[in-house]
């Protein structure tokens, strides 16, 4: 690496890149909670008790901090980037979030980046897809590639960019998840277990996102309605065995509201 890297949280995500990046004392790190600095000590990356040790002269800075902390670490920060520091944010927040910790750190002459990291870090670790958007976009490819990151990819100028496509793409990844609990707890629940996961390997086709995204948004405009009232019945089995309907209940109001709409996919 031929610039100073910092790395603001060392959790999960920061301990595994470093880890698999061998950075060793070209990076240097700051978390809130001191146990990490054990962590930091065992990889050979230079452990900081302030924000501003670790970003004094840092050309690039990876914020891993909780979702929950994305603009404050931010603010916190701000004061000590060197000026034209390339400010990472690898959090996973909404757009709007992303564009208020982007105010906070180009008013305090820093380049704000909003990185998108769609998949878990273990055991992808620096393999892990990330997608850059913002106008400091292309320098930071350069700049996390230097550092060791091999899938990146820049997808715009504007800020939220990037973390609209891993937000939106959450509502599914997730929401399976989510589904996938509420269907094997009543299936559990109902000791048919076997015959529900066979009769869904039997049904499902392999086919592209696109098509099966078009596929099924059509089976709701056409038959929403009777679907919704279908899935009410499902929720009334799901109580039935003692498991609340969470995801169910919304699939009942989106059917419902997708009946009879008209749906046009963009081309791009």
């Amino acid at each position: 690496m031929e610039s100073t890297l910092a790395l603001i949280g060392f959790g999960e995500a920061g301990s595994t890149f470093a880890r698999a990046a061998g950075w060793d004392a070209e990076a240097r790190a700051f978390d809130i909670n001191p146990a990490r600095a054990a962590v930091m000590a065992d990889l050979g990356v230079a452990g900081c008790t302030g924000r501003a040790d670790a970003l004094a002269g840092a050309a690039l800075v990876l914020s891993l901090v909780t979702a929950d902390s994305a603009v404050a670490a931010a603010r916190e920060c701000a004061p000590f980037l060197a000026p034209g520091a390339v400010w990472c944010d690898m959090n996973s927040v909404a757009p709007e979030t992303k564009r208020e910790a982007a105010a906070v750190i180009e008013a305090a002459g820093g380049r704000y980046v909003d990185v998108a990291v769609l998949s878990p870090v273990d055991p992808a670790r620096l393999a892990a897809p990330l997608l850059l958007a913002g106008a400091a976009a292309e320098d930071a490819e350069a700049l996390l590639r230097a550092a060791g990151f091999t899938n990146v990819r820049c997808v715009g100028a504007e800020v939220g960019r990037a973390s609209a496509i891993k937000m939106i793409r959450s509502v599914m990844v997730k929401g399976i998840e989510a589904l996938t609990a509420e269907m094997m707890l009543a299936a559990e629940a109902a000791g048919v277990t076997g015959e529900v996961l066979a009769s869904l390997d039997a049904s499902e086709k392999a086919r592209p996102w696109a098509e099966k995204a078009e596929y099924n948004i059509e089976r709701m405009i056409t038959h929403g309605l009777r679907r919704a009232a279908e899935m009410e019945e499902s929720a009334k089995t799901l109580r039935s065995l003692g498991v609340a309907p969470v995801m169910t209940e919304g699939t009942v109001t989106r059917q419902r509201e997708m009946a009879g709409q008209t749906f046009k996919r963009s081309s791009l």
